[in-house]
């Protein structure tokens, strides 16, 4: 079996050459495809949805070899371009959602999340810190998903309570949850969010049954409360550190912040088991990938 490693080696040799990667992005993940090509001496095809900023975009092509193609359509309907066009030149899909047919490669994706749930954990009880409550934000899931997985049997199910967190615009794990009929279910059409991370629409076929099964609350955040992430993160209160923090990495301490703090919010503040005795894990998954939006946010 070959290893990182290996494939580098292969890369430098010019051996991968003729390999060329495809992918849907809203960002992050489609960094990722860039830089792995790079360093394995490929070339990324990165398709972007339709209300991309070009700064994204241009962070993707500095990343690594890669050609960046903002469409005209939303989330999903990328994902379907970048599907017919792998097929129909011979490329490699690299997308980080599942369906039928398409689970091999986004499951080696979910698998590699754990490692950001492994270091928490070993964080967390290095300090010998136990979490009551984790916030997760969804775009497709996946992320969500195998970090949850992940912390439900490293601090144990009776321990943790989970809540997902996603756009109010596009929460296609939150309609999932109201429908109660077990299935996944997609929002339509082409929402807008600030949030670009977590603008789509339909649920990882892989991560649905995990978000669906064991955790326990499903929130839409405003844009608005996603703002207030970010300024929370940014101010640093009593010590703590300055935290760059963009609006989808933010997301889940914008939630969280109007679920402890605002009256109408009680019901479900009570009903989390949020009190002062509870600790919160929130993970931050990107840095100001807009740094205009960024700076207007927190001038705000």
């Amino acid at each position: 079996r070959a290893g990182l490693e290996d494939l580098i080696a292969a890369g430098r040799e010019g051996r991968l050459e003729g390999m060329e990667f495809a992918t849907c992005t809203d960002g992050n993940h489609g960094k990722g495809v860039a830089w792995a090509a790079g360093i394995l001496g490929c070339r990324a095809h990165v398709y972007m949805p339709c209300g991309t900023r070009e700064v994204r975009a241009e962070a993707i092509r500095r990343a690594g070899p890669a050609e960046v193609v903002i469409t005209d359509m939303n989330y999903d309907g990328t994902v379907q371009y970048a599907k017919r066009q792998s097929e129909a030149r011979g490329w490699i899909l690299v997308q980080d959602t599942s369906w039928e047919g398409y689970e091999k490669i986004p499951s080696c994706i979910m698998q590699g999340y754990l490692t950001l749930a492994a270091e928490a954990a070993e964080d967390l009880d290095r300090l010998r810190v136990r979490p009551t409550h984790v916030f997760l934000q969804v775009g497709v899931g996946s992320m969500a998903g195998s970090v949850l997985a992940y912390l439900l049997d490293h601090f144990g199910q009776e321990n943790l309570t989970a809540a997902v967190v996603e756009p109010e615009e596009v929460a296609c794990i939150y309609l999932s949850a109201r429908k109660g009929d077990g299935k996944a279910h997609t929002v339509e059409g082409s929402p807008v969010t600030m949030m670009a991370g977590l603008n789509c629409g339909t649920p990882c076929e892989a991560a649905w049954p995990i978000l669906r099964d064991y955790a326990s609350f499903y929130l839409a955040c405003s844009d608005e409360a996603a703002a207030e992430g970010m300024r929370a993160y940014a101010a640093g209160v009593k010590g703590d550190p300055v935290i760059v923090s963009g609006e989808s990495g933010a997301a889940t301490l914008g939630a969280a912040r109007r679920v402890l703090l605002e009256d109408t919010l009680a019901p479900v503040r009570e009903a989390m088991g949020l009190d002062s005795e509870s600790v919160l894990l929130l993970v931050s998954t990107e840095g100001d990938t807009d740094p205009e939006n960024y700076k207007k946010q927190l001038l705000r």
